[in-house]
């Protein structure tokens, strides 16, 4: 697993798995046309904790610079474990860290709070239970049976307008552009971005699923994927191929093809052998 830290590679991938169970994961970050460094970071990995294995994976997805992916690469899940309700409690847990990790940044300003992130998180617990929550448009899709459903809900500023103007901010919809936060920012809730962080909202929404036999694989991405192809069409490449890696690297070809200018990072897990 290539993990570079301060300059980082233009691409990586990797892969790994679970101890109890044939679970596989597979992950590939490939850079995009921008002229910036890549901003994209995840998380792939098992852990033992009290007993118990979990299976964390997320995507998390910088703007204005990478510092704040790359804190919540290092902070978002420690967070919530360490939270003494995560065992009872998952949804609250995770909901609290995700604010008390947004409140930490914002007070690590300036050196941190300008740029911003989305987050995108899956806890696996024991292969049994999946608990996902995101911030942003970093998407988690789980196919089931081989459809596709999509797990997380994309926080964009037209669906929010409510939210935003409420708290003062506005909606630009320029023409040949997305809708952006008062003319700057294209998602809605986001990690960090002081300058608008008092119209924009950092508390997730949350979903858990039941692992049992129709659960194939879960894909989670940034929207370098997601703007060039459906949760269908990223499900029926990923099901094709049985290794998690390989999936992860033939969705990021396809993107690619398909001409997506921003950074590709996508996990890919697969429940079964």
């Amino acid at each position: 697993v290539v993990d570079v830290v301060g300059g980082r590679s233009s691409c990586s991938s990797g892969k790994g798995r679970s101890h109890q169970a044939s679970v596989k994961y597979g992950f590939s970050l490939v850079k995009g046309k921008a002229n910036h460094p890549m901003e994209d970071y995840h998380v792939a990995k098992f852990v033992q904790m009290q007993g118990h294995e979990l299976g964390l994976f997320a995507i998390y997805d910088g703007h204005l610079g990478d510092s704040v992916p790359a804190y919540l690469q290092k902070n978002l899940f420690s967070n919530i474990l360490k939270d003494e309700e995560f065992w009872t409690d998952p949804s609250r847990s995770i909901s609290k860290a995700y604010e008390r990790t947004d409140q930490a940044i914002l007070s690590h300003s300036p050196d941190l709070g300008r740029g911003g992130s989305t987050a995108v998180t899956a806890i696996l617990i024991d292969n049994r239970k999946l608990w996902i929550a995101n911030v942003g448009d970093s998407r988690a899709v789980l196919s089931k049976k081989g459809q596709a459903v999509q797990m997380t809900i994309d926080h964009e500023p037209n669906t929010e307008r409510g939210s935003i103007e409420n708290r003062g901010g506005f909606v630009s919809n320029m023409p040949g552009d997305v809708a952006r936060v008062n003319g700057q920012l294209a998602v809605s809730r986001a990690f960090g971005d002081k300058n608008l962080k008092s119209h924009l909202r950092s508390d997730p929404d949350i979903k858990s699923e039941d692992i049992n036999s129709d659960a194939d694989f879960l894909i989670l991405a940034s929207d370098g994927l997601w703007k060039v192809m459906s949760n269908q069409e990223a499900v029926d490449v990923a099901k094709k191929t049985k290794d998690p890696q390989r999936a992860a690297k033939q969705l990021a070809a396809e993107a690619l093809n398909k001409d997506s200018k921003d950074d590709i990072s996508i996990v890919v897990v697969r429940f079964k052998g």
